[in-house]
Protein backbone atom coordinates (compact mmCIF):
# COMPACT_ATOMS: atom_id res chain seq x y z
CA UNK A 1 0.00 0.00 0.00
CA UNK A 2 1.42 3.49 -0.80
CA UNK A 3 2.54 5.74 1.73
CA UNK A 4 1.51 9.42 1.25
CA UNK A 5 3.66 12.20 2.68
CA UNK A 6 3.19 16.39 2.12
CA UNK A 7 4.43 15.84 -1.75
CA UNK A 8 3.18 12.48 -2.78
CA UNK A 9 -0.79 13.65 -1.47
CA UNK A 10 -0.95 16.50 -4.40
CA UNK A 11 -2.13 15.28 -7.97
CA UNK A 12 0.21 17.96 -9.34
CA UNK A 13 3.94 17.98 -8.86
CA UNK A 14 5.12 21.64 -7.66
CA UNK A 15 7.30 23.51 -10.17
CA UNK A 16 8.76 26.41 -8.35
CA UNK A 17 11.66 24.64 -6.46
CA UNK A 18 15.30 23.76 -8.44
CA UNK A 19 17.52 21.47 -7.49
CA UNK A 20 19.74 23.87 -5.44
CA UNK A 21 16.44 25.05 -3.24
CA UNK A 22 15.69 21.10 -3.19
CA UNK A 23 19.32 20.45 -1.77
CA UNK A 24 18.84 23.25 1.14
CA UNK A 25 15.39 21.36 1.93
CA UNK A 26 17.10 17.95 2.64
CA UNK A 27 19.88 19.82 4.96
CA UNK A 28 16.75 21.30 6.63
CA UNK A 29 15.11 18.40 6.96
CA UNK A 30 18.08 16.95 8.40
CA UNK A 31 18.88 20.01 10.83
CA UNK A 32 15.23 19.90 12.26
CA UNK A 33 15.70 15.87 12.90
CA UNK A 34 18.58 16.17 14.80
CA UNK A 35 18.40 19.38 17.00
CA UNK A 36 14.31 19.86 17.17
CA UNK A 37 12.42 16.89 17.17
CA UNK A 38 14.38 15.37 19.82
CA UNK A 39 13.58 18.65 21.74
CA UNK A 40 10.31 19.75 21.09
CA UNK A 41 7.63 17.94 23.72
CA UNK A 42 10.22 19.24 26.41
CA UNK A 43 9.95 22.73 24.67
CA UNK A 44 6.15 22.20 24.69
CA UNK A 45 6.02 21.77 28.40
CA UNK A 46 8.19 24.62 29.32
CA UNK A 47 6.24 26.87 26.79
CA UNK A 48 9.34 28.33 25.28
CA UNK A 49 12.19 27.30 23.03
CA UNK A 50 15.91 27.15 24.36
CA UNK A 51 17.41 29.90 22.56
CA UNK A 52 20.70 28.06 21.82
CA UNK A 53 18.47 26.54 19.12
CA UNK A 54 18.45 30.43 16.85
CA UNK A 55 21.70 30.43 17.97
CA UNK A 56 22.32 26.96 16.09
CA UNK A 57 19.82 27.68 13.58
CA UNK A 58 21.55 30.95 12.65
CA UNK A 59 24.60 29.39 12.00
CA UNK A 60 23.72 26.80 9.78
CA UNK A 61 21.79 28.93 7.69
CA UNK A 62 18.34 28.48 8.66
CA UNK A 63 17.66 31.43 10.69
CA UNK A 64 18.13 35.08 9.94
CA UNK A 65 21.47 34.95 8.49
CA UNK A 66 20.77 33.73 5.44
CA UNK A 67 18.35 36.67 4.20
CA UNK A 68 21.54 38.97 5.75
CA UNK A 69 23.46 40.53 2.65
CA UNK A 70 27.08 38.98 2.33
CA UNK A 71 28.48 42.41 3.33
CA UNK A 72 27.15 41.84 6.43
CA UNK A 73 28.33 38.17 7.64
CA UNK A 74 25.02 36.50 5.70
CA UNK A 75 23.88 34.53 2.86
CA UNK A 76 22.66 36.99 0.74
CA UNK A 77 19.52 34.63 -0.47
CA UNK A 78 17.14 36.72 -2.11
CA UNK A 79 14.76 33.91 -3.26
CA UNK A 80 11.81 33.72 -0.86
CA UNK A 81 11.28 30.11 -2.20
CA UNK A 82 14.47 29.26 0.42
CA UNK A 83 12.26 31.06 3.38
CA UNK A 84 9.47 28.87 2.28
CA UNK A 85 11.16 25.83 2.34
CA UNK A 86 11.77 26.89 6.31
CA UNK A 87 7.98 27.59 6.61
CA UNK A 88 6.66 24.67 5.37
CA UNK A 89 8.79 21.53 6.44
CA UNK A 90 8.49 22.88 10.23
CA UNK A 91 4.79 21.79 9.49
CA UNK A 92 5.63 19.01 7.46
CA UNK A 93 8.00 17.52 10.15
CA UNK A 94 5.32 18.78 13.25
CA UNK A 95 7.34 21.39 14.60
CA UNK A 96 4.88 24.54 13.37
CA UNK A 97 5.16 25.69 16.96
CA UNK A 98 9.40 27.16 16.03
CA UNK A 99 8.77 30.35 14.98
CA UNK A 100 12.21 30.86 12.53
CA UNK A 101 9.66 32.50 10.18
CA UNK A 102 9.24 35.53 12.44
CA UNK A 103 12.50 36.19 12.17
CA UNK A 104 12.56 35.28 8.50
CA UNK A 105 10.22 36.62 7.04
CA UNK A 106 8.60 39.58 9.50
CA UNK A 107 11.01 41.44 11.42
CA UNK A 108 14.15 40.81 9.45
CA UNK A 109 12.82 43.27 6.88
CA UNK A 110 12.83 46.30 8.65
CA UNK A 111 16.86 45.65 9.29
CA UNK A 112 17.51 45.24 6.16
CA UNK A 113 14.71 47.04 4.03
CA UNK A 114 13.92 49.90 6.45
CA UNK A 115 16.76 50.74 8.07
CA UNK A 116 19.67 53.21 7.02
CA UNK A 117 23.30 52.18 5.58
CA UNK A 118 24.47 53.44 8.77
CA UNK A 119 21.70 51.02 11.32
CA UNK A 120 22.29 47.94 8.61
CA UNK A 121 25.99 48.55 9.00
CA UNK A 122 25.13 48.42 12.94
CA UNK A 123 22.88 46.06 13.75
CA UNK A 124 23.43 43.91 10.62
CA UNK A 125 26.54 41.89 12.08
CA UNK A 126 25.11 41.39 15.48
CA UNK A 127 21.89 39.99 14.02
CA UNK A 128 24.15 37.18 11.73
CA UNK A 129 25.33 36.06 15.24
CA UNK A 130 22.25 34.92 16.02
CA UNK A 131 20.12 37.39 17.90
CA UNK A 132 16.65 36.63 18.43
CA UNK A 133 14.27 38.97 16.71
CA UNK A 134 10.57 39.98 18.01
CA UNK A 135 8.06 42.59 16.75
CA UNK A 136 5.94 44.39 18.95
CA UNK A 137 2.41 45.60 17.15
CA UNK A 138 -0.66 44.24 18.82
CA UNK A 139 -1.82 45.94 22.43
CA UNK A 140 -4.49 44.58 25.36
CA UNK A 141 -6.98 46.83 24.10
CA UNK A 142 -6.86 47.27 20.21
CA UNK A 143 -6.10 43.66 19.03
CA UNK A 144 -6.06 44.49 14.95
CA UNK A 145 -6.19 48.18 15.25
CA UNK A 146 -2.73 49.11 14.78
CA UNK A 147 -4.14 52.82 14.63
CA UNK A 148 -5.08 52.86 18.19
CA UNK A 149 -2.32 51.97 19.51
CA UNK A 150 -1.23 53.59 23.10
CA UNK A 151 2.36 52.79 23.54
CA UNK A 152 4.14 56.21 22.96
CA UNK A 153 7.74 57.89 22.96
CA UNK A 154 8.44 61.49 23.69
CA UNK A 155 11.64 62.99 22.50
CA UNK A 156 14.01 63.76 25.33
CA UNK A 157 17.84 65.01 24.12
CA UNK A 158 19.44 62.14 22.38
CA UNK A 159 16.58 59.74 23.49
CA UNK A 160 12.95 58.71 23.67
CA UNK A 161 11.11 57.81 26.64
CA UNK A 162 9.24 54.63 25.71
CA UNK A 163 5.46 54.05 27.37
CA UNK A 164 3.01 51.20 27.13
CA UNK A 165 2.12 47.87 26.69
CA UNK A 166 2.04 44.78 23.69
CA UNK A 167 0.23 41.78 23.31
CA UNK A 168 0.52 38.61 21.93
CA UNK A 169 4.28 39.03 21.25
CA UNK A 170 5.99 36.01 19.89
CA UNK A 171 9.55 35.14 21.11
CA UNK A 172 9.48 38.27 23.64
CA UNK A 173 10.28 36.14 25.97
CA UNK A 174 14.12 35.39 24.33
CA UNK A 175 13.93 38.26 22.09
CA UNK A 176 17.33 40.24 22.23
CA UNK A 177 16.34 42.82 19.82
CA UNK A 178 12.01 44.16 19.68
CA UNK A 179 11.42 46.29 17.19
CA UNK A 180 8.33 48.73 18.92
CA UNK A 181 5.04 50.28 17.14
CA UNK A 182 4.69 53.42 18.95
CA UNK A 183 3.49 57.00 18.54
CA UNK A 184 6.41 59.37 18.61
CA UNK A 185 3.27 62.18 16.97
CA UNK A 186 -0.51 60.72 17.97
CA UNK A 187 -1.76 64.49 16.45
CA UNK A 188 -0.23 63.11 12.95
CA UNK A 189 -1.80 59.87 13.28
CA UNK A 190 -0.43 56.84 11.00
CA UNK A 191 2.56 59.64 9.77
CA UNK A 192 3.23 60.15 13.66
CA UNK A 193 4.03 56.56 14.08
CA UNK A 194 7.38 55.30 14.40
CA UNK A 195 9.16 51.85 15.17
CA UNK A 196 12.02 51.76 18.25
CA UNK A 197 14.40 48.88 18.70
CA UNK A 198 14.49 47.42 22.13
CA UNK A 199 17.32 45.92 23.50
CA UNK A 200 16.87 43.39 25.97
CA UNK A 201 18.16 44.29 29.39
CA UNK A 202 16.89 47.91 28.52
CA UNK A 203 15.79 49.38 32.06
CA UNK A 204 12.17 49.54 32.46
CA UNK A 205 11.26 46.67 29.28
CA UNK A 206 9.98 43.83 30.74
CA UNK A 207 8.28 40.64 30.04
CA UNK A 208 5.41 40.62 32.15
CA UNK A 209 3.43 37.66 31.64
CA UNK A 210 3.69 34.54 29.54
CA UNK A 211 0.44 33.20 28.07
CA UNK A 212 -0.73 29.19 27.95
CA UNK A 213 -2.38 28.91 24.89
CA UNK A 214 -4.70 26.34 22.76
CA UNK A 215 -1.50 25.78 20.71
CA UNK A 216 1.75 26.68 19.13
CA UNK A 217 2.99 25.38 22.54
CA UNK A 218 6.80 25.48 22.42
CA UNK A 219 6.62 29.76 21.08
CA UNK A 220 6.02 31.67 24.33
CA UNK A 221 3.51 34.36 24.03
CA UNK A 222 3.92 37.37 26.11
CA UNK A 223 2.94 40.33 27.31
CA UNK A 224 5.39 43.23 27.01
CA UNK A 225 5.80 46.46 29.50
CA UNK A 226 7.87 49.20 28.64
CA UNK A 227 7.92 52.14 31.62
CA UNK A 228 10.32 54.83 31.03
CA UNK A 229 12.67 53.18 28.63
CA UNK A 230 15.27 55.40 27.39
CA UNK A 231 15.88 54.11 23.48
CA UNK A 232 18.67 56.26 21.81
CA UNK A 233 17.79 58.26 18.64
CA UNK A 234 20.01 56.04 16.95
CA UNK A 235 17.97 52.85 17.57
CA UNK A 236 14.70 54.61 15.73
CA UNK A 237 14.06 51.87 12.74
CA UNK A 238 15.20 54.61 9.16
CA UNK A 239 13.12 57.85 10.32
CA UNK A 240 10.95 58.76 13.21
CA UNK A 241 7.46 59.02 11.67
CA UNK A 242 7.63 56.47 8.99
CA UNK A 243 6.75 53.54 10.82
CA UNK A 244 3.62 52.84 10.21
CA UNK A 245 4.66 52.72 6.37
CA UNK A 246 7.86 50.52 7.12
CA UNK A 247 4.69 48.19 8.71
CA UNK A 248 3.10 48.47 5.23
CA UNK A 249 5.82 47.41 2.88
CA UNK A 250 6.40 44.40 5.23
CA UNK A 251 2.86 42.96 5.36
CA UNK A 252 2.71 41.70 2.39
CA UNK A 253 5.76 38.95 3.03
CA UNK A 254 4.32 38.27 6.47
CA UNK A 255 0.81 37.41 5.31
CA UNK A 256 2.74 35.17 2.79
CA UNK A 257 4.59 33.25 5.19
CA UNK A 258 1.98 32.37 7.31
CA UNK A 259 0.02 30.92 4.43
CA UNK A 260 3.11 28.94 3.35
CA UNK A 261 2.73 27.85 6.85
CA UNK A 262 -0.60 26.99 6.66
CA UNK A 263 -0.71 25.10 3.18
CA UNK A 264 2.69 23.15 4.98
CA UNK A 265 -0.27 21.90 8.01
CA UNK A 266 -2.93 21.43 5.07
CA UNK A 267 -0.56 18.63 3.36
CA UNK A 268 0.54 17.16 6.42
CA UNK A 269 -3.02 17.44 7.74
CA UNK A 270 -4.21 15.36 4.59
CA UNK A 271 -1.58 13.16 3.77
CA UNK A 272 -1.65 11.55 7.48
CA UNK A 273 -5.47 11.02 7.52
CA UNK A 274 -5.19 9.50 4.30
CA UNK A 275 -2.99 6.70 5.24
CA UNK A 276 -4.69 6.31 8.80
CA UNK A 277 -8.15 5.50 6.48
CA UNK A 278 -6.63 2.93 4.60
CA UNK A 279 -5.22 1.25 8.08
CA UNK A 280 -8.27 1.52 9.92
CA UNK A 281 -10.85 -0.92 10.46
CA UNK A 282 -14.42 -0.43 10.84
CA UNK A 283 -17.42 -2.95 10.16
CA UNK A 284 -14.63 -6.10 8.95
CA UNK A 285 -13.47 -3.24 6.15
CA UNK A 286 -10.89 -0.14 5.86
CA UNK A 287 -12.71 2.76 6.16
CA UNK A 288 -10.94 3.88 3.06
CA UNK A 289 -13.74 2.15 1.58
CA UNK A 290 -16.90 3.98 2.76
CA UNK A 291 -17.75 6.29 0.41
CA UNK A 292 -18.42 9.51 2.49
CA UNK A 293 -14.79 8.63 3.85
CA UNK A 294 -13.41 8.97 -0.15
CA UNK A 295 -15.88 11.81 -1.03
CA UNK A 296 -14.54 13.96 1.69
CA UNK A 297 -10.99 13.12 0.85
CA UNK A 298 -11.31 14.10 -2.29
CA UNK A 299 -12.61 17.05 -2.01
CA UNK A 300 -10.17 18.25 0.32
CA UNK A 301 -7.05 16.78 -2.06
CA UNK A 302 -8.18 19.27 -4.36
CA UNK A 303 -8.52 21.82 -2.42
CA UNK A 304 -5.22 21.62 -1.08
CA UNK A 305 -4.55 21.13 -4.61
CA UNK A 306 -5.30 24.93 -5.80
CA UNK A 307 -4.39 26.25 -2.76
CA UNK A 308 -0.94 24.88 -2.78
CA UNK A 309 -1.21 26.60 -6.93
CA UNK A 310 -1.73 29.69 -5.68
CA UNK A 311 0.69 30.31 -2.80
CA UNK A 312 3.06 28.96 -4.82
CA UNK A 313 2.18 31.56 -7.79
CA UNK A 314 2.54 33.96 -4.56
CA UNK A 315 6.23 32.64 -3.95
CA UNK A 316 6.98 33.28 -7.18
CA UNK A 317 5.43 36.77 -7.15
CA UNK A 318 7.58 37.91 -4.14
CA UNK A 319 10.29 36.96 -5.50
CA UNK A 320 9.65 39.10 -8.46
CA UNK A 321 8.73 41.70 -6.34
CA UNK A 322 5.28 41.72 -7.86
CA UNK A 323 3.47 40.38 -4.72
CA UNK A 324 0.39 42.94 -3.79
CA UNK A 325 -1.04 43.47 -0.30
CA UNK A 326 -4.26 42.51 -1.88
CA UNK A 327 -2.87 39.50 -3.42
CA UNK A 328 -0.90 38.74 -0.41
CA UNK A 329 -4.20 38.92 2.00
CA UNK A 330 -6.15 36.70 -0.03
CA UNK A 331 -3.25 34.27 0.36
CA UNK A 332 -3.65 34.78 4.21
CA UNK A 333 -6.74 34.55 3.74
CA UNK A 334 -8.11 31.52 1.81
CA UNK A 335 -5.08 29.17 3.31
CA UNK A 336 -5.86 29.70 6.94
CA UNK A 337 -9.23 29.36 6.53
CA UNK A 338 -8.43 25.92 4.57
CA UNK A 339 -5.55 24.62 6.51
CA UNK A 340 -8.54 24.91 9.87
CA UNK A 341 -10.92 23.13 7.34
CA UNK A 342 -8.76 20.33 6.60
CA UNK A 343 -7.39 19.65 10.18
CA UNK A 344 -11.03 19.67 11.18
CA UNK A 345 -12.65 17.21 8.74
CA UNK A 346 -8.98 15.43 9.27
CA UNK A 347 -9.57 14.65 12.59
CA UNK A 348 -13.01 13.80 12.40
CA UNK A 349 -12.34 11.03 10.51
CA UNK A 350 -9.50 9.74 13.36
CA UNK A 351 -12.65 9.24 15.36
CA UNK A 352 -12.32 8.95 19.18
CA UNK A 353 -8.10 8.86 18.79
CA UNK A 354 -7.97 12.48 16.82
CA UNK A 355 -9.63 14.04 20.40
CA UNK A 356 -6.23 13.13 22.15
CA UNK A 357 -4.00 16.34 22.66
CA UNK A 358 -1.13 13.65 22.13
CA UNK A 359 -1.98 12.68 18.72
CA UNK A 360 -0.49 14.19 15.54
CA UNK A 361 -4.18 15.41 14.22
CA UNK A 362 -5.27 17.19 17.01
CA UNK A 363 -1.99 18.75 17.50
CA UNK A 364 -2.51 20.46 13.91
CA UNK A 365 -5.76 21.28 14.92
CA UNK A 366 -4.94 23.23 17.88
CA UNK A 367 -2.05 24.92 16.33
CA UNK A 368 -4.01 25.99 13.27
CA UNK A 369 -6.40 28.06 14.74
CA UNK A 370 -4.62 30.71 15.46
CA UNK A 371 -3.29 30.99 11.97
CA UNK A 372 -6.93 32.81 11.18
CA UNK A 373 -6.30 35.04 14.04
CA UNK A 374 -2.33 36.22 14.01
CA UNK A 375 -1.00 38.89 11.03
CA UNK A 376 -3.82 40.79 11.32
CA UNK A 377 -7.55 38.85 11.76
CA UNK A 378 -9.35 37.41 8.54
CA UNK A 379 -11.68 39.78 8.96
CA UNK A 380 -9.47 42.29 8.15
CA UNK A 381 -8.14 40.30 5.19
CA UNK A 382 -11.81 40.83 4.07
CA UNK A 383 -11.78 44.41 4.52
CA UNK A 384 -8.32 45.05 2.63
CA UNK A 385 -9.91 42.23 -0.50
CA UNK A 386 -12.91 43.83 -0.80
CA UNK A 387 -11.22 47.38 -1.10
CA UNK A 388 -10.16 45.98 -4.36
CA UNK A 389 -13.66 45.84 -5.51
CA UNK A 390 -14.41 49.67 -4.23
CA UNK A 391 -15.77 49.19 -1.29
CA UNK A 392 -15.19 52.06 1.09
CA UNK A 393 -13.32 50.95 4.26
CA UNK A 394 -15.50 50.93 7.36
CA UNK A 395 -12.47 52.87 9.73
CA UNK A 396 -9.30 53.39 9.56
CA UNK A 397 -7.73 50.00 10.37
CA UNK A 398 -8.63 48.75 6.95
CA UNK A 399 -5.65 50.55 5.94
CA UNK A 400 -3.65 47.23 7.86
Amino acid sequence: MKIYDEHSILATPRNIFTAEHEAFRTRFRAFVKTHIQPNYAQWEKRGVVHRSLYEIACKEGFYLRMNIPEQFGGQGLVEYQYNAIVAEELEHLDCGGIFFTLGNDMVLSYFTKSCTAEQQARWLPQIAQGKVLAVAMSEPEIGSDLAGAGATAVLRGDHYVLNGRKMWISTGKVADLVVVACYTDRAKKYRGMTLLVVQRGMPGFETAKTFKKLGKDTQDTCLLTFTDVKVPISNVVGHAGEGFKYLMQNLPKERLSIAVSAMGAARRALAMTVNYVHSREAFGRPISNFQSIQFKLAELRTEVQVGTVFVDHCIEALTAGTLTTETASMAKYMATELSFRVADACLQCFGGYGYVKASPIAKVFADQRVMRIYGGANEVMKEIIGKGLGFKPQRFSSKL
